[in-house]
């Protein structure tokens, strides 16, 4: 039996050492992702237009916000976010010291270095229910932005970060806001209430995003950072003439919606181990901020900050008219356009998500305490 000296180890010796003296500690960084003081590697986003960084930009759609005065607050001009400024994504981004905005996923330059921190897959327009965002023509649904995310930003983060996904996804949260176009631009518009009763369409939606849920859950998300429906009965476009849903029937379908989307989480919780949620009650911030806007620094809790078209002057009582007009002092509105919240609005509800420590704003911790577990 040979023994090597340790005076002078073989050349296969020295080349083991100086491999695991390199490789091993560089994995380790690899895979460590608390960096710069930061609790969270970054986020990846699912939804609709309350979350959406700009993806219809990229294809064929009437649901757009890439012109002014989307945009008119924000560092660099119109983006695609459907408000004057950040959209509440943003500023979560913000709160939580992630160095750059989150990349919307169909912009090609959307690769590399630039997904480390998340990716935005959110649609305006889009809902739980595949069919939902349809009368704008093309949207990413749900379903596909899932898909995406699983056969697309998935595989270019292994090959970035040099780690399996189940060992990275996590470090990062998963943002999830839909819902409220599978009622107002679905349920409500189509009149499938002539069909189903609100109760029964609600569970189809809570069945198909439990769904959803579980797939990401799959994939390896395991912190998640969960949206209500707004109170819908408030938006503008209620206000002009012709469109189907009164605001007291938007208002019953988000609170019905509101509580089975709490019983769902709360059975994930039980049912799937380390998947911890946080659950933005957007309705009771906003409708708060609405009943007393002083509190706050808002004034007008009705009305469009941007010019709007109506129905019967041929636009659809939602988005801003291209180059419109909008109020001079827009940190003083609740609403940017007939349904998009503005950027102070969007302040708000990202501030009390953030660090609130009230189940009436979010439930059952908020997003800096999910951040860290």
């Amino acid at each position: 039996m040979q023994y090597h000296s340790l005076k002078h180890p073989s050349k296969q010796v020295v080349f083991l050492y100086l491999s695991l003296f390199v490789c091993l500690p560089l994995s380790i960084s690899i895979c460590n992702f608390a960096e710069d003081g930061a609790a969270t590697r970054g986020m990846f986003v699912f939804g609709s237009s309350l979350v959406d960084n700009g993806n219809n930009n990229f294809f064929e759609s009437r649901a757009k916000a890439d012109y002014l005065p989307y945009g008119i607050d924000f560092p660099n001009g119109p983006s695609g976010r459907f408000t004057n400024g950040k959209n509440v994504v943003d500023l979560l981004g913000d709160q939580l010291k992630l160095p750059s905005f989150i990349p919307p996923s169909k912009d090609p330059s959307t690769k590399g270095s630039k997904i480390v921190h998340g990716v935005n897959h959110a649609s305006g327009s889009s809902g739980i229910l595949d069919d939902t965002g349809s009368i704008v023509g093309n949207v990413i649904s749900l379903s596909q932005q899932i898909r995406d995310f699983e056969e697309e930003t998935l595989p270019e983060l292994e090959a970035e970060l040099g780690c399996k996904s189940s060992e990275s996804l996590p470090s990062y949260l998963f943002v999830v806001g839909v819902g409220g176009n599978d009622y107002m631009f679905n349920y409500f518009v189509r009149r499938s209430y002539l069909q189903f009763g609100l109760e029964a369409f609600t569970r189809t939606l809570i069945a198909s995003l439990a769904q959803k849920l579980q797939k990401l859950y799959s994939l390896g998300g395991r912190k998640f950072v969960v949206m209500s429906i707004n109170p819908l009965g408030y938006s503008p476009v209620l206000n002009r003439p012709n469109f189907i849903g009164s605001p007291r029937a938007l208002s019953q379908a988000a609170q019905i919606y509101n509580v089975q989307l709490k019983t769902l989480l709360d059975a994930l919780k039980r049912s799937m181990p380390d998947f911890n949620f946080a659950l933005v009650n957007t309705y009771n911030i906003m409708t708060n901020i609405i009943q007393n806007p002083a509190s706050t620094g808002f004034e007008d809790t009705r009305n469009p900050c941007c010019k709007v078209t109506s129905q019967i002057q041929g636009g659809n009582g939602v988005f801003c008219e291209r180059g419109g007009e909008t109020s001079a002092n827009r940190a003083r509105n609740v609403f940017f356009d007939g349904l998009h919240p503005t950027e102070a609005l969007n302040f708000q509800i990202a501030s009390k998500a953030f660090a609130s420590t009230l189940e009436f704003d979010v439930y059952p911790i908020n997003v800096r305490q999910l951040a860290q577990l």
